[in-house]
């Protein structure tokens, strides 16, 4: 028997949950782990993140048993945004990272966007490095797709290809770009000032042109066959939704 679906503008307290979570919980918990931790425990912190953003689908399933095939979409979305940043490893910051993020977050809810982005940060840096950089990229990577679920929740973006490149084109500079670089700056120096941040969005202004321009490359040409075969298996199997 298939979940009904059910499409609302208000936010479901699961969502509500999630979102305090998110802008809260993680971000606290990061800055834990840099000024008490001294950037040394990023294992620890990146683990404490992947036990977040499990609680809501605690939540999902709290009044009925969890299906393999839910579990196994978002592991499968998770492993293709893995092989997609390690398959193009060879141009800096070209990767469709955030492409498939954001089609996870409008596909399958804010949450399953937030988990694939913060699972594919922590995986693929077993290939590209860990270090105190990765809890920043799991919330970077994440928050983007919990926002795309949100949005689409609203209708304030849609699952057309022009509606999702001018979202994964701003988020990708301003989001991603815009909090990693100051991941970076605290990774670096615990001297914050006004001048370095600065200096830092000045030197990293190219990456993240290049990082936003190819969310756009992504979603324009994967978009619409991922989201219409995720929509197939939604209705043939009745997987998670925004209810």
């Amino acid at each position: 028997m298939s979940r009904k679906y059910l499409e609302s503008d208000s936010l479901n307290p699961r969502t509500l949950v999630s979102a305090m979570i998110i802008l809260l919980l993680i971000p606290i918990t990061i800055f834990f782990g840099m000024y008490f931790l001294n950037d040394r425990k990023y294992y620890f912190i990146s683990v404490l993140i992947i036990i977040y953003t499990m609680i809501p689908f605690i939540m999902i399933f709290e009044s009925q048993e969890p299906r393999a095939r839910e579990l196994v979409l978002i592991a499968a979305l998770t492993a293709i945004a893995v092989a997609g940043r390690g398959a193009f490893y060879m141009i800096p910051q070209f990767k469709p990272v955030v492409a498939i993020v954001i089609i996870t977050g409008v596909s399958l809810g804010a949450e399953s966007g937030f988990l694939v982005g913060a699972m594919t940060g922590f995986v693929s840096n077993f290939f590209f490095g860990q270090g105190p950089w990765t809890p920043w990229q799991m919330f970077c990577f994440g928050i983007i797709g919990f926002l795309a679920g949100i949005l689409f929740q609203k209708r304030i973006i849609k699952k057309t290809r022009f509606s999702l490149c001018i979202y994964g084109g701003l988020s990708t500079l301003f989001i991603y770009g815009g909090i990693i670089d100051i991941g970076s700056l605290l990774i670096f120096t615990f001297n914050f000032s006004w001048k370095a941040l600065l200096a830092t969005y000045i030197s990293g202004f190219w990456f993240n042109i290049v990082h936003s321009i190819s969310t756009v490359f992504f979603l324009f040409f994967i978009s619409q066959p991922m989201i219409e075969k995720l929509d197939r298996v939604k209705i043939k199997y009745g997987l998670i939704e925004i209810e």
